[in-house]
């Protein structure tokens, strides 16, 4: 598996087109098969803060078929007109089956 997880800062005055488009985003996307699932929290501290939380069946099912989905590249104009900062972390899941705490 490969997780992606992204904090977004929405712009205020972009709230609503943001929310449409990660909303069809996020339909979108859960629809493909190398997605295993597509969450979009948002922050109860920060209305502006969003978590994109994102499992797909490996790097590839993200890199080569999320990212060449159609409606990522309108994924993408959407976060350039409405996202003022956003970090990324890409990782593969970790098993702690079996560790000391």
């Amino acid at each position: 598996m490969f997780v992606v997880i992204v904090n977004l800062q929405v712009r205020p005055d972009r709230l609503a087109a943001f929310l449409d488009g990660i909303q069809a985003n996020a339909l979108a996307s859960r629809q493909e098969p190398g997605c295993l699932r597509f969450d979009v929290l948002r922050s109860d501290e920060d209305p502006h803060r969003f978590l994109l939380y994102e499992i797909y069946r490996d790097e590839a099912a993200f890199y080569t078929e999320h990212r060449a989905a159609p409606h990522y590249a309108v994924w993408r104009r959407v976060a350039e007109e409405c996202v003022e900062d956003h970090r990324n972390t890409f990782c593969h899941p970790v098993s702690l089956q079996g560790q000391d705490s």
